[in-house]
């Protein structure tokens, strides 16, 4: 008898598997890679695939058919090119932290993981580039290039895990990506193989490329476009000083104004944060920062350059959030000090365990100006939905990261925070915004896509991705949405009255 799917509203496959023909299918890849790979380099026990089977999502889980961990470049492109001459499709993986699903295993296919591929290759001081494999930690290249006074500048809050493969694969940001940028921004080079085994290079390591310059298009791919075992980042000369101030404010949409004070004014701090009230609890019983528990909400905002700069930035700024209703402010005054501030923001998500089961951590982005209203929009979700939210964001791009909390061993409950985040997402998109900003689509977002693009525009990415993988094996089903999923989830959302659930228990 067919299996059941275990995420039932985003699955991406089939919602029903045939035992027989995932019994035939596996048997056939475990022959064909078996003699490729180590012995203890080829998980196919269930067991072993168990802890493969869901990313940081884990609201949906599935498990491969196998999972291949190779060592080196030659042992990925053999691996790639069985699974290329079998038909089965192929998922990378890096280190399982990412947030939508991404690397969600197909359930008639392998999950490469570029877990082994931990070397930094190269610190060029001069150039000021990192040349290191996919699965090198994102922290590790500013551990390596700080003996020359330099650092890797995007710094996701699981920095401290998260790999640079995957870092390009879902275009990751961080807490200072509103001065430094985001991967796309600090990345030269990125190499690797198609989904039949060919080696293919992305960029240069110099500033520029001879021929297209595809290396946007494959940064953010989701994996889709080529298998990454190396990459080429740019080195940022590490600030002489930096400097990081705490804002109350009374209410959150005060906050969310605040925001788009700072940038009109022309002031791009290193960091510009906003965590509600109950995050900013949460965090505090987590880390113990040092923040202010009686505000609705607190903003981080963070100076870095000279001591002169950073003087005269912070109290620019600090003149804005004033004028802006903050009514409490507290500045760091050591580096010990700036650390314990940003420690809380960087330990948000796991804070976050503590107050639910389970959660959805949305990503949509929106402009600046539309923060405070976005804001008061997600509390009445809340009602609505009948299930609580925590905010905790990179307020000066816009890019928001509400979780929703739930209980996923509730189905009623989960169905409900997928509506919950559908409408966030799509509320971005009706106010001038976008569905992500630095988590990808993966699963997680596929509904939400029909929305925001129209189905010329899902074409034309069908039609890129063909171009690199013309039989579609590398992380099938995700990110783009067929015509008939965007149709099926148009009919709901009419029925459902554009996602919003008047039966719900209120919140």
């Amino acid at each position: 008898m067919p299996t059941e799917s275990t995420h039932p509203t985003h699955a991406p496959f089939p919602a029903a598997v045939d035992p027989a023909e995932r019994a035939r299918l596996g048997a056939a890849l475990r022959a064909s890679l078996a003699p490729l790979l180590p012995t203890d380099a080829l998980l196919v026990a269930d067991e072993e695939l168990a802890a493969y089977e869901c990313d940081g999502l884990t609201a949906y889980r599935q498990r491969p058919l196998a999972v291949a961990i190779p060592s080196d470049d030659a042992a990925v492109a053999a691996v790639l090119r069985a699974c290329h001459a079998l038909g089965v499709p192929v998922v990378a993986r890096g280190a399982g932290t990412g947030l939508s699903g991404g690397a969600l295993p197909h359930p008639l296919g392998l999950t490469l993981s570029l877990a082994r591929f931990t070397q930094i290759l190269a610190i060029d001081p001069v150039a000021m580039t990192a040349t290191v494999q996919a699965g090198v930690r994102n922290l590790a290249i500013s551990e390596a290039a700080a003996p020359y006074g330099a650092f890797y500048a995007p710094d996701p809050s699981s920095q401290i895990a998260c790999t640079i493969g995957g870092n390009v694969a879902e275009n990751s940001g961080g807490v200072h990506c509103l001065k430094y940028g985001l991967t796309l921004h600090n990345v030269r080079r990125v190499r690797g193989f198609t989904a039949a085994g060919e080696p293919v290079e992305f960029g240069s390591a110099a500033l520029d490329a001879p021929g297209l310059d595809l290396l946007a298009l494959v940064v953010g791919s989701e994996g889709m476009l080529a298998v990454i075992t190396e990459v080429t980042v740019k080195l940022t000369p590490r600030p002489v000083t930096a400097c990081c101030t705490l804002a109350s404010f009374a209410d959150i949409e005060s906050a969310g104004r605040a925001v788009a004070a700072v940038i009109a004014a022309g002031i791009v701090p290193a960091g510009l944060e906003l965590m509600d009230r109950r995050m900013t609890a949460a965090a505090e019983a987590y880390v113990h920062a040092g923040y202010d528990l009686d505000a609705e909400a607190i903003l981080l905002c963070e100076s870095d350059g000279t001591p002169e700069e950073v003087a005269e930035e912070s109290a620019r700024a600090t003149a804005v959030l004033a004028a802006s209703g903050a009514t409490r402010f507290e500045t760091s005054r050591d580096e010990a000090e700036r650390l314990r501030f940003w420690s809380g923001r960087k330990n948000a998500f796991p804070a976050s365990g503590g107050l639910s089961p389970d959660y959805l951590c949305m990503d949509s982005t929106i402009p600046r100006k539309r923060l405070a209203e976005m804001l008061l929009a997600i509390q009445a979700m809340e009602s609505t939905y009948g299930l609580a939210c925590v905010n905790v964001f990179h307020a000066g791009d816009g890019n928001l990261h509400p979780l929703i909390l739930f209980d996923a061993a509730d189905p009623d409950q989960l169905r409900r925070a997928e509506a919950f985040g559908a409408d966030v997402l799509e509320t971005s998109v009706r106010i001038g915004g976008t569905i992500t900003g630095e988590h990808g689509v993966g699963v997680e977002k596929l509904n939400s896509m029909c929305v925001q693009f129209s189905a010329a525009e899902r074409e034309s990415f069908f039609a890129v991705k063909r171009a690199f993988d013309p039989a579609g094996l590398l992380n099938p089903g995700k990110v783009i949405p067929t015509l008939a999923r965007c149709a099926e989830y148009g009919k709901m959302r009419v029925h459902r009255g554009a996602l919003r659930y008047p039966d719900l228990p209120r919140f």
